[in-house]
């Protein structure tokens, strides 16, 4: 693992990207789109925070917490886990003065859908600045959720003062490494993946050699047939490499999950909904429960 013990909340600010101050950051009212951004905020319109996640077919399928008005009855009865991102608990400025508020209201869409999920996937950034008290506030809230179980992988701001202890403490139990881990539900193999410890150049993710490693000795006794879900904080796939929104070594990890015939991966990260589909690979990002980010370029 790399040292983080050298950031503080004063160069968090300072960094663009998904800093939430930062120069990629929306710092005004208005945008050439005509959106009046931070008034879509004070709205509370948080519908599209969680992505729900239902099997057609024994396959992994997605939809918005804000189609539930217009799910067939089959996709109704189909919802299986759910995925939140990037709550940013501790976060309090212009943006959004009240991300435990906002956290509330996505706990409150996943415990109305028609069905409880198994389990739900929370992708990272559970918090702004790994401080106790601000992973004690996520887990009472998350606690929450009408689920079996709430499994995690960290964001960098989860590691960003103590490389990643203060994480393992409350989520490492019986994970491998920086916290990488996998479980099997229902005929599908999940796999936790860490790509926040080691970030590099432009703060693109990165996965390590050991990591990619214990990976591909996790699926070598898989049938081809096994529906794959991979999620991890940063995208997968090269999103922006800009801004740092992709992984320096994800094709090694995704080279190891191509002979099957369902993979579905699942990021945060980039505060919105993108998606993209290579041969059986289905790459999916998610909205952030705590506040938006402009989209790239």
């Amino acid at each position: 693992m790399s040292d983080h013990t050298d950031r503080n909340d004063k160069r968090f600010d300072e960094q663009g990207n998904t800093r939430p101050a930062g120069s990629n950051y929306i710092t005004t009212d208005q945008t050439d789109d005509g959106i009046d951004r931070r008034g879509f905020l004070r709205c509370m319109a948080w519908a599209g925070t969680a992505t729900v996640w239902g099997m057609a077919g024994g396959i992994p399928k997605s939809f918005p917490v804000s189609r539930l008005p217009f799910l067939t009855e089959t996709q109704r009865k189909s919802v299986f886990f759910v995925q939140i991102s990037d709550t940013h608990i501790g976060f309090n400025k212009e943006a959004n003065k009240d991300v435990t508020a906002t956290l509330h209201e996505a706990v409150a869409k996943v415990n109305a859908l028609p069905q409880n999920p198994a389990l739900v996937l929370h992708t990272g950034d559970i918090t702004q600045l790994a401080k106790p008290e601000e992973f004690d506030t996520a887990t009472q809230v998350l606690k929450g959720l009408k689920t079996d179980r709430v499994f995690y992988v960290p964001g960098e701001h989860d590691v960003a003062t103590d490389n990643g202890a203060g994480y393992l403490q409350r989520y490492g139990r019986g994970t491998k490494g920086g916290g990488w881990y996998s479980f099997d539900h229902s005929g599908v193999h999940f796999v936790g993946l860490v790509n926040v410890l080691n970030l590099k150049a432009g703060g693109l993710g990165s996965l390590g050699a050991d990591q990619i490693g214990w990976l591909k000795r996790d699926v070598a006794g898989l049938s081809a047939s096994t529906p794959i879900v991979l999620f991890a904080h940063v995208p997968l796939w090269t999103v922006y490499p800009e801004w740092g929104w992709g992984t320096d070594d994800s094709e090694h990890a995704l080279a190891l999950v191509k002979r099957f015939g369902s993979v579905t991966v699942l990021n945060g990260h980039i505060h919105q909904i993108m998606q993209k589909v290579e041969g059986n690979v289905s790459f999916h990002t998610a909205m952030s429960t705590a506040f938006p980010q402009p989209t790239p370029g």
